[in-house]
């Protein structure tokens, strides 16, 4: 995955000619577009390389070691979730020619799942007692190994009713040390192949793949789970990251405002509505 990410300028050159300048330029280019993990990730794969050159006798020094990633400036979080509506549009779009497919849309924007975790999570990790759940332990970016979650130790996710019987076939007959989730021929799944199946730029509504774990969170805020319990089912490490959910969508003293402001009887402002009657008092009574 990093070596696919190299400008190409750059993997037509011998080794020995590139430095640190070079390599800076391409983390600067990296972090313009990608998470800071990700950049890091990559980084260090980069290094391991120019260390086994260096075992190689092939260069003399490490070109990335004095080499940093840009720290992120803090912006907001970008989401773009799907209202309820709008997923269930989505799904029935994508059923009507990949229902296999359709049904891994569906289990992604309920579970709150990153697709590097839905591509790991094994059928042993799937809990029916005392409550149906995944245990999620796991994620295997694409082109890298499996790895602990994002956030360093497992977390457990209910199954809503909605999508239980979903992941209850995706289990059957399955071992518990396969993959739950897998293509229709059981392959692990690839986010291309899944994009040409779902035929994702014409059915997506301009969404990522990301923005399925975006609308799960704001389904579980909007059905009424608090944000602490939200915060232990998405695995953040922040309430602060799981407060720009609710400041998304909007508190529940905002709800009832606007239920106040929309309810009949409140359309006069905040004054008294009953009829003034000053005027009929005769002058000098």
């Amino acid at each position: 995955m990093m070596a696919q990410r190299l400008p190409v300028a750059m993997t037509a050159r011998s080794v020995g000619s590139v430095t640190d300048r070079d390599v800076q330029r391409v983390l600067n280019g990296w972090s313009e577009k990608y998470a800071e993990g990700s950049v890091r990730r990559w980084r260090a794969a980069l290094a391991g390389f120019f260390k086994w050159c260096i075992a190689e006798r092939l260069v003399s020094t490490n070109p990335v070691t004095r080499t940093v990633v840009p720290r992120k400036s803090g912006a907001p979080v970008r989401m773009h979730p799907l209202t309820a509506a709008e997923l269930d549009s989505v799904v029935d779009a994508v059923r009507h020619h990949d229902p296999h497919t359709a049904d891994l849309i569906l289990i992604a924007a309920w579970s709150g799942l990153r697709w590097s975790e839905l591509r790991a999570v094994r059928v042993a990790h799937f809990a029916r007692v005392p409550l149906p759940l995944l245990v999620v332990q796991e994620a295997r970016p694409e082109g890298m190994e499996t790895k602990t979650t994002k956030g360093r130790r497992a977390r457990r996710v209910p199954i809503a009713e909605r999508i239980l019987p979903l992941v209850e076939t995706f289990a059957a007959g399955k071992d518990g040390s396969d993959l739950l989730f897998t293509s229709p021929s059981g392959a692990q799944l690839h986010a291309a192949a899944f994009k040409r199946a779902s035929r994702w730029k014409e059915t997506a509504r301009g969404r990522r793949l990301h923005d399925l774990r975006h609308t799960a969170i704001c389904l579980w805020l909007a059905h009424g789970v608090d944000p602490a319990t939200v915060q232990a089912w998405a695995g953040h490490a922040s309430i602060a990251t799981t407060n720009l959910y609710v400041t998304h969508l909007g508190t529940g003293a905002d709800r009832a405002g606007l239920d106040r402001l929309n309810s009949p009887g409140h359309v006069g402002g905040t004054r008294d509505t009953e009829p003034d009657r000053r005027h009929d008092i005769a002058p000098g009574r």
